[in-house]
């Protein structure tokens, strides 16, 4: 496994990958941060080898490839914390604190916020941050009662295969329904294969996610079917599935 950069101190935040040929911080104009998946409960520190933060770094190449001549620093938040952890929202003080670290590096910049399951639900919240301009949330744990308001002015593009057995696609479009009531705007893909760890046709998967990344950003339009002005109606749409 290629060893990894810290932001700054042992235990930062913020990892930087070498293999991403990242540029120098002053010449970053805007940042990704990916958020890996992990469990509702789990105190413990993650494993060297985890495998919800394996299956982030193909995503983090295609955003890398998709934004590699704008000038986008794709960084991973690393977590204090296997869970959750109930109230004490443990992935979500580690996003802040790798969204300081990153504004520190490379100056206020523009964020966008990829996360799975665990780690879509903290990209969720850690988007109260003011640099945060949008979230991709893939496969997300969006339990009733989320909050939204702090969405107001984002952009929310949710991917969910709707026979996910681990979080619930019916959640996740009532969050995009309540943000957009709440001044988001909001975009959901109900994938027609993948599962929670979107494993088959995992390429779409990664392909839709670093196209919808650069538009977030600005750099691109809108893949199809999102493409145009119209957002969330309260029904998901479905991608070509000939990607």
């Amino acid at each position: 496994m290629a060893p990894t950069r810290e932001a700054q101190g042992p235990r930062a935040a913020l990892v930087l990958r070498p293999a991403q040929d990242l540029r120098p911080p002053r010449r970053v104009r805007a940042g990704v941060l990916i958020l890996h998946g992990g469990r509702a409960e789990g105190p413990e520190a993650p494993p060297a080898l985890d495998p919800p933060a394996l299956r982030m770094r193909p995503f983090a190449r295609a955003v890398a490839r998709a934004t590699a001549h704008d000038d986008v620093l794709v960084a991973h938040v690393r977590y204090g914390h296997r869970g959750w952890n109930g109230h004490r929202a443990h992935p979500v003080a580690d996003a802040h604190r790798a969204l300081a670290e990153l504004q520190e590096l490379t100056g206020p910049v523009p964020v966008v916020l990829v996360g799975h399951s665990m780690g879509a639900r903290a990209a969720l919240r850690a988007a109260s941050d003011p640099h945060v301009t949008g979230v991709v949330a893939l496969a997300p744990w969006c339990p009733p009662g989320e909050p939204v308001a702090h969405l107001r002015g984002r952009t929310v593009c949710a991917l969910h295969d709707e026979a996910d057995r681990v979080t619930s696609a019916e959640d996740t479009w009532a969050l995009l329904t309540r943000a957009r009531a709440a001044g988001a705007r909001v975009k959901g893909i109900r994938m027609p294969h993948g599962g929670h760890a979107m494993i088959r046709r995992a390429g779409h998967w990664h392909r839709l996610t670093a196209a919808i990344t650069a538009a977030l950003l600005g750099i691109a339009p809108f893949p199809s079917p999102l493409a145009g002005d119209d957002d969330w109606n309260g029904s998901p749409v479905t991608p070509d599935a000939t990607r």
